[in-house]
């Protein structure tokens, strides 16, 4: 069952549009961002305990996605990565699929194996990490328990 709760829009214009083209044709269309895919990754926020609702790089392997909390090299971790860290309970919708996950950072060899994963999904990710002295930090999103 996705998260429930009042959907309060994000700050950057550019992925609010997103969502809404994605969410209004029923996930067939605004899949792309860079001529890549994306997903949507809906957090509770931690202040306003609102939904939060983002696109981010499709990065996947089986059943797991990876969300990597770029913010374009910025020195900062972007808002949904904060979210997640106070809540890891996770909704995620790829194309018209919608799935309850649980979220965790993924590190050492693990982190290493995705991040390679990552960039080869979306090459700018490894100019972004030059831009910062931060670990891009890559969140792995697993099925909830009882998700089939």
């Amino acid at each position: 069952m996705p998260l429930d709760g009042t959907h309060e829009p994000g700050t950057w214009d550019v992925s609010n549009k997103q969502v809404d083209r994605i969410e209004s044709s029923g996930g067939t269309e605004g899949l792309l961002a860079a001529e890549r895919p994306v997903v949507v990754v809906w957090t509770r926020g931690r202040h306003t305990g609102s939904i939060r609702k983002t696109p981010v790089m499709k990065v996947q392997d089986g059943d797991i996605y990876a969300a990597v909390g770029s913010k374009g090299g910025s020195p900062a971790h972007p808002e949904w990565y904060l979210n997640l860290l106070a809540d890891p309970r996770v909704t995620l919708q790829d194309g018209p699929a919608v799935g309850d996950y649980t979220a965790r950072t993924a590190t050492g060899d693990e982190r290493a194996r995705w991040w390679a994963l990552a960039v080869e999904a979306y090459p700018p990710y490894a100019e972004y990490q030059t831009r910062t002295d931060r670990e891009i930090p890559v969140v792995l999103l697993e099925p909830a328990p009882g998700v089939s």
